[in-house]
């Protein structure tokens, strides 16, 4: 098949383009009918979120390369002004399309469940004033307004605060005539304020956003003045922190230095009520050093996020997901010693469908157990109040050799972890940041335990963080072993990333930077092989990213030859499927539904001897050359079999699978009727338990 040229740029979609069709698919699913209201408000919300994201990471970086004056570096080749261009095509109609939906769905449905969000022209007499008091009470004591003239410049405003731009007209005590002022609200300020039962004029639970409060009077702020118009705004910042690997000394010391100066980086974009003149948004434009393509008009507040607070304040389980126990392992129910158990062969949970818990109770073992003499543990996200520190903490303290290597730039987790990391040296525990330049970012725990007259090694493995939280809402595999194999790998990598040693030479663990790239590139190519004999080959990969181009160019061979290939993409993928000649023989889909689909796992058929590994890493150049990570490979036969089993599942989901077309547009699920078979709910049903 040598005549194609698998390299063509046009083979490859944009990764900044894939990633907004992701976030228009999770922008979808606020528009399912057949879920429940206030999830439908809050994956609105995570649209937002992730727009805000996209932004701060991804639009900051392609605005550096064009002010650098960086050719593109992607295998699809566009430059990096054509691609800010499409950027604000493509979000000017994701954003159109969440207010929206805001507006003429959610809002409209959320009233007749009675949840009402009022509108200063609906406001009532006694509502107004009582907003009036909570304003001069509650509101106007923490405000500083900032008029603007020559000796009050333009005030530097916080990445993604909520902000009024104000027209005056008039003088005021000094003589000076005020034309701008801005006003910030502090983000001590609640965004959605409740009004007292006794003055809804409705059923049910009525809102008022602070920005409607701060509207109406934002006229007592400049007494003597004429207030002619005002306005919202807010400014996202490019956020990416930026550290020079020769200068760093104490990587910690660094990072907090930088974390310091993220809300003040280079703006990236506007948001702007639609309502506000022409003359004040190139003002605005002007003050933050942007253009038109950075421009984006709002139909309702600029931060639709802030409405995730309805989720917690609405108490309306009908309007919810209903809730579920996560499915526990009939081995690990018995109460027994969590040891003993992983003894006998590996244990394999997937979450959220399986509990988390034996994953806690594992470390929680371990630092009681008088027989444990070593805790290993690498933490990228945990959060703030993580059973798993705590008990890693309580090991340190009783005298356990307990190391944590921590990983202090994971995006946005920064400053919680170097909390975290103080925490654990203050008990004790040896603490480390990896390896500088290379993010570490596989999940391993491993457990020495004295056993007669042995030492033994126990270990788990995940593709997700050991964040309990997230364990309820996104899906991870997680898995217990003993085996001699893996859990001596284990121990090498710990080496490695704890001192200085040559490239670990591992039994069954694939790690990144070293052998995973190659040894994906080996496996593909082995399965094109037996395709080229005449022999089945099969590939099914689920990842959350499918970027690096040389994979991609593997992938595309191996179709060729005429391998059949199913790619489970949740987020950006820049592979393209059904050209001809060429990935004819690929279908990508992606699941979007109620838990965030994160498992990362590959499968190869290998002429009917499957080959299943999991793993940490997905399948972009930052995994394979810039991270620490691991894969590794299902040995027992039974959890082998399960796995394919549920990958097969994943296969048959017409429900909320979306499938990606050559073109790069993904067509919506296909059935919504009695025939709809949803994978989540699918597992959810095998192994879980709803609450009645």
């Amino acid at each position: 098949m040598d005549e194609h040229n698998f390299s063509l740029a046009d083979n490859y979609i944009n990764r900044e383009l894939s990633l907004l069709k992701f976030n228009s698919r999770v922008l979808q699913q606020a528009r399912d009918p057949s879920t429940p209201l206030l999830e439908r408000l809050k994956f609105l919300c995570i649209s937002c979120t992730n727009l805000d994201e996209f932004f701060e990471i991804r639009v900051g970086g392609v605005k550096q390369h064009i002010e650098l004056n960086i050719a593109n570096i992607t295998a699809d080749q566009t430059k990096p002004k054509d691609i800010l261009n499409q950027i604000h095509h493509d979000a000017s109609t994701l954003v159109k399309e969440q207010y929206r939906v805001f507006n003429e769905e959610i809002l409209p449905e959320l009233e007749e469940q009675n949840i009402h969000f009022i509108a200063r022209e609906q406001w009532t007499h006694e509502q107004s004033a009582w907003l009036r008091r909570y304003f001069q009470d509650e509101v106007e004591p923490v405000l500083s307004p900032l008029g603007l003239d020559p000796a009050h410049p333009f005030p530097r405003i916080i990445n993604k605060s909520l902000n009024f731009i104000v027209q005056l007209d008039g003088a005021d005590a000094f003589g000076r005539e005020g034309e701008f002022a801005v006003v910030q609200a502090p983000r001590s300020l609640t965004r959605l304020i409740h009004l007292p039962d006794e003055l809804s004029q409705q059923q049910g639970d009525s809102y008022v956003f602070l920005s409607s409060v701060m509207h109406a009077f934002v006229n007592e702020l400049f007494e003597g003045l004429k207030v002619l118009g005002c306005y919202q705004f807010r400014v996202t910042r490019n956020s990416d922190l930026f550290l020079d690997d020769e200068e760093i000394d104490d990587l910690m010391r660094a990072l907090e230095g930088e974390l310091a100066s993220r809300r003040y980086g280079d703006s990236v974009r506007l948001e702007v009520a639609d309502n506000c003149p022409n003359e004040l948004i190139t003002y605005l434009l002007e003050q933050f050093g942007l253009s038109e393509v950075d421009l984006y008009k709002v139909n309702g507040p600029v931060n639709l996020n802030r409405l995730s607070q309805t989720y917690d304040l609405v108490d309306r389980a009908d309007l919810k997901y209903p809730p579920f126990n996560a499915g526990t392992s009939d081995r690990l129910s018995r109460g027994k010693n969590i040891f003993s158990l992983i003894r006998q062969n590996d244990i394999l949970l997937h979450h959220p469908y399986q509990s988390f818990a034996p994953v806690i109770n594992f470390v929680r073992q371990a630092a009681k157990d008088p027989k444990v003499l070593a805790i290993k543990q690498t933490l990228y996200r945990t959060g703030a109040n993580s059973p798993i520190v705590d008990n890693l903490v309580e090991a340190a303290r009783a005298g356990k050799e307990v190391t944590v290597v921590i990983e202090l730039m994971a995006r946005f987790d920064e400053a919680e972890n170097i909390l975290l990391a103080n925490r654990l040296q203050k008990a004790g525990a040896h603490v480390v940041y990896g390896i500088v330049g290379k993010k570490t970012h596989g999940k391993m725990i491993l457990v020495v335990r004295r056993e007669e007259n042995h030492l033994q090694r126990y270990a788990h493995f995940g593709t997700g963080n050991y964040h309990e939280k997230t364990a309820r809402l996104y899906t991870d595999y997680g898995m217990f072993t003993s085996d001699v194999d893996l859990t001596s790998d284990a121990h090498e990598l710990f080496m490695a990333l704890t001192s200085f040693t040559k490239v670990p030479v591992l039994k069954n663990i694939i790690q990144a930077p070293f052998t995973l790239y190659k040894t994906l590139i080996k496996l593909i190519e082995k399965e094109t092989d037996f395709a080229r004999q005449g022999h089945e080959a099969r590939i099914i990969v689920k990842v959350n990213a499918l970027v690096e181009p040389q994979i991609i160019e593997a992938l595309y061979r191996a179709s060729a030859e005429g391998v059949k290939i199913q790619l489970i993409i949740r987020g950006i993928c820049c592979l393209r499927p059904g050209l001809p000649g060429i990935s004819e023989n690929i279908e990508v889909r992606s699941i979007v539904g109620r838990f965030l689909e994160h498992t990362r796992v590959s499968y190869f058929h290998n002429n009917g001897d499957p080959k299943v590994y999991c793993s940490s890493a997905d399948w972009m150049d930052r995994n394979f050359f810039r991270r620490v990570e691991i894969s590794w490979p299902i040995k027992d036969f039974v959890i082998r079999k399960r796995i394919i089993s549920e990958l097969e599942t994943y296969l048959k989901d017409n429900r909320q699978a979306w499938l990606l077309q050559a073109d790069g547009n993904y067509s919506a699920p296909a059935s919504f009727g009695k025939n709809a078979i949803s994978a989540q709910q699918t597992l959810l049903n095998e192994h879980a338990r709803i609450k009645i």
